[in-house]
């Protein structure tokens, strides 16, 4: 399903992402299949399909409620107080992704070779 503009209240252009991974996978020493940044704060998680779905656990703890992809050529929004996609929406801060010479799924070096097997 599709939003209205109205439906993406929380957006805040001008805040760069976080970094160019998960934050808490990063710290943890972790992995993650796909990217999700916050809208609202900038905050890069991973994504519901990664082990540890970070992003999603970042909107419940903040109620920041629209994620986009973080992923080099996407720039679809979810909102997931709405459960609605938007195929687009403002331009945020850059870089609009992770660095394209990243891997995906990434970081290099950390990804188990059985990491098919561990997707959601």
């Amino acid at each position: 399903m599709t939003t209205s503009d109205s439906d993406m209240s929380g957006i805040d252009p001008g805040v760069p992402p976080s970094g160019e991974g998960c934050v808490e996978c990063e710290e943890a020493g972790g992995w993650w299949f796909h990217l999700r940044r916050c809208a609202q704060c900038g905050h890069v998680g991973c994504c519901d399909s990664s082990p540890a779905r970070h992003a999603t656990a970042h909107y419940r703890a903040t109620g920041h409620p629209v994620i986009t992809s973080y992923e080099p050529g996407e720039e679809w929004f979810w909102n997931y107080a709405t459960e609605e996609l938007r195929k687009s929406g403002p331009a945020l801060a850059p870089p609009g992704s992770h660095p394209a010479q990243q891997p995906t799924p990434g970081p290099a070096g950390r990804v188990p070779a059985d990491w098919r097997d561990t997707l959601a």
